[in-house]
């Protein structure tokens, strides 16, 4: 995602759609998320436990799909 600032033009005075248009990119640039993560420092590693946690999580989530999937056909 690009961290470049947000910037929107107004056209034909469609002030609605400008602005779902500016709350989207702000959403996809991650700017607010990354304001979030720096309200407070973490440590290294806390972080990794954290990232390494979520790897396992989804891997079970996906075992679980699979294994249901196999389970139907």
């Amino acid at each position: 995602m690009s961290k470049s600032k947000v910037k929107v033009k107004v056209k034909g005075g469609n002030i609605g759609r400008a602005l779902k248009l500016f709350k989207r990119l702000v959403k996809d640039s991650e700017h607010i998320q990354e304001f979030k993560d720096r309200r407070e420092y973490v440590k290294p590693t806390t972080r990794r436990r954290k990232k390494r946690q979520e790897a396992i999580r989804l891997n079970q989530k996906m075992l679980q799909e699979l294994r249901a999937e196999d389970k139907h056909q």
